[in-house]
């Protein structure tokens, strides 16, 4: 999760529609197997351990992020979360990156290190943009490497050693918007204007408008191999 979308979104962060609509794919996604202990990697401000905290049985979260300027220990839901700057083994059940692996130069080392770290049989909760022909300065402002297609995100997970269980595209019924715009917006780029974040603040009518679109499409979330702006992975150590 960016810091930079979390200072764009400020206390609003819980309410904008693709939050709202990223927090309840989530926890849909590891349905099956609810998180005890969370180990969150490039948490961020902790926004979505401190979502499973509120709405599963999991006791305790761990929030890693290089961003962080000291260590904190603190408390969501009456849970302790503990942000670190960086962390070795912990026993965690339930491991989250989001959009985390787009940002480092080798994403396979990355998670296959943290795969070394969490005991053997843990889940991996993985989202990653999706599709680099989205590319636009939307991705130049919070500096990605890359987007990916459903089968890259898969080679990446097998080859950090873990075995895909379910992977995904979401934000399929907005995908079509996006690509206008983003392609708007990167033609505008490409013109000399400036990379900027297309995440913002909407009014009322229009936030709820989008979270009803993307919470329809959620009870298809696991059967879509077609389209979204979001490529998830949930795979097992």
């Amino acid at each position: 999760m960016d810091l930079k979308e979390t200072d764009i979104l400020g206390d609003d962060i819980a309410a904008h529609w693709y939050y709202q609509a990223k927090a309840a794919a989530t926890l849909r996604l590891l349905r099956t197997q609810e998180p005890t202990v969370i180990l969150d990697v490039g948490a961020g401000s902790g926004f979505f351990s401190r979502y499973l905290l509120a709405h599963t049985s999991a006791s305790a979260a761990w929030c890693v992020d290089i961003s962080y300027l000291e260590d904190v220990d603190s408390e969501a839901q009456g849970k302790p979360i503990y942000y670190r700057r960086s962390l070795d083994a912990v026993d965690a059940d339930t491991v989250l990156l989001m959009d985390v692996l787009e940002h480092v130069e080798d994403d396979v080392a990355l998670l296959a290190d943290y795969a070394r770290r969490v005991p053997a049989g843990a889940q991996f909760l993985i989202s990653v943009p999706a599709f680099q022909f989205l590319w636009s300065g939307h991705d130049e402002f919070l500096e990605h490497k890359r987007r990916y297609t459903l089968s890259q995100l898969e080679a990446c997970v097998r080859r950090a050693g873990l075995k895909p269980v379910i992977k995904t595209y979401y934000f399929g019924l907005v995908f079509p918007l996006a690509v206008t715009t983003r392609l708007a917006t990167r033609l505008l780029t490409s013109r000399g204007g400036v990379a900027r974040s297309q995440l913002k603040r909407h009014g009322p009518f229009t936030n709820a408008a989008l979270a009803a679109v993307c919470k329809a499409e959620l009870p298809f979330l696991r059967v879509n191999r077609l389209a979204g702006l979001t490529a998830f992975c949930l795979a097992v150590r």
